[in-house]
């Protein structure tokens, strides 16, 4: 079984998660979370703290999760579950991916734009687990993905063929073409990219990552997600 983790908020971009799961997980059984996240009320007292946890959905909210639960009920070997967190940490977001057995975190381009600290919070968070992310493009929803250029990080341990058998064992991936990390050069790199993806006819980027230190900038840095707009698979590296 092949379960997957959506932090959301409802915005229409969730469906396109939702699609993209029940694609990953090419007919096995598979449950899908849909994870809600807001900060725990604060109060001492329990039946206030009750009352203020009932936040209830607006009218879009409720359409795109019908069409989410929609989807599901018409895939045979998917099941959707909401789950609803109040207050996060690191320990606790790793008991949720193990307590819901996650094998990938799918993160939106609207989530990763939401402001509040506690969205901000769980993506970082999501960052240091071990757990493979895909970044959904900005660009129009594609049902699969076949062929990934593979970013390399100068201090990355893992060789291509490493990740190239990962992929292999998980996914339906193939890397075709690789580059070297161009994040202070990207503008140098552009045209050499925009060659290699019109080319190999590329639908995927993959990264590694290791762990760090959670900070909160007043600037977001433009990722290659961002540069691109295509989806990027992220695994995580063992330092």
């Amino acid at each position: 079984m092949k379960n997957f983790l959506i932090p959301t908020t409802l915005k229409e971009d969730t469906i396109s998660a939702v699609k993209s799961a029940v694609t990953q997980a090419k007919n096995t059984n598979c449950e899908i979370v849909l994870m809600m996240t807001s900060e725990a009320p604060d109060s001492f007292s329990s039946s206030q703290f009750l009352r203020e946890m009932r936040v209830g959905l607006t009218a879009s909210q409720e359409e795109v999760l019908e069409t989410c639960r929609y989807i599901i009920e018409h895939t045979a070997n998917c099941k959707i579950k909401v789950h609803n967190q109040y207050g996060l940490s690191s320990p606790v977001f790793k008991g949720i991916i193990d307590a819901f057995d996650v094998k990938l975190v799918i993160l939106t381009p609207s989530y990763k734009q939401e402001t509040k600290r506690i969205h901000q919070y769980l993506v970082k968070l999501a960052g240091n687990q071990r757990c493979p992310i895909l970044h959904l493009g900005t660009e129009a929803f594609r049902d699969d993905f076949n062929k990934a250029l593979y970013i390399e990080n100068s201090n990355a341990n893992m060789h291509v063929k490493d990740v190239q058998q990962f992929l292999s064992q998980n996914f339906s991936y193939e890397i075709v073409s690789q580059t070297a990390n161009f994040d202070d050069n990207y503008e140098q790199f552009a045209p050499y990219l925009s060659e290699a993806i019109s080319k190999y006819d590329i639908d995927l980027l993959v990264e590694t990552r290791k762990g760090e230190k959670i900070k909160f900038k007043k600037s977001k840095k433009e990722t290659v997600n961002d540069k691109l707009g295509l989806p990027v698979l992220s695994l995580y590296e063992m330092v």
